[in-house]
C-alpha cells in the first residue's frame, strides 16, 4: 500500500506553477522556493524536489507553433480594438448621461 501524501496533487502543481512563474519573471531573485513554501504552507526542500523534477521531466512551457503565435497576435489584437471601442462607449454614456440632467446655474 503506497504512503499516503501529505500535501494534494493540487498545491504541489500550484507550487512548481508559481515558483517557475516568479523565477521567470524576475531571474536572480533568491529565496523564491522559501517565500512559496511559506505561502502555501510547504517544506521549502519538498517543494525544490518537485521544482528539480518538473524541469526535468520537460519544459515547463511548450514552444509554441506558427499558428498558435498568430492566433495570439490575432487576439491581442482583436482585444486592443474592443477595449478602445468600450472606452469610446463609456464616453458617449457620460455625454448623454450630462446631456439628460443639466446641471442647474443657480
Amino acid at each position: 500500500m503506497p504512503a499516503q501524501r501529505k500535501y494534494s496533487r493540487e498545491i504541489i502543481e500550484r507550487g512548481v506553477q508559481l515558483v517557475l512563474e516568479i523565477r521567470e519573471e524576475t531571474p536572480g531573485r533568491s529565496g523564491v522556493v522559501r517565500e512559496v513554501g511559506e505561502l502555501l504552507g510547504v517544506h521549502p526542500e519538498a517543494l525544490r524536489h518537485w521544482v528539480r523534477k518538473a524541469q526535468k521531466e520537460g519544459p515547463h512551457r511548450t514552444t509554441l507553433t506558427s499558428s498558435d503565435a498568430e492566433l495570439i497576435r490575432r487576439l491581442e489584437k482583436e482585444n486592443a480594438e474592443l477595449r478602445h471601442a468600450n472606452n469610446v462607449l463609456k464616453a458617449a454614456a457620460a455625454m448623454f448621461a450630462s446631456e439628460l440632467h443639466p446641471r442647474r446655474n443657480s
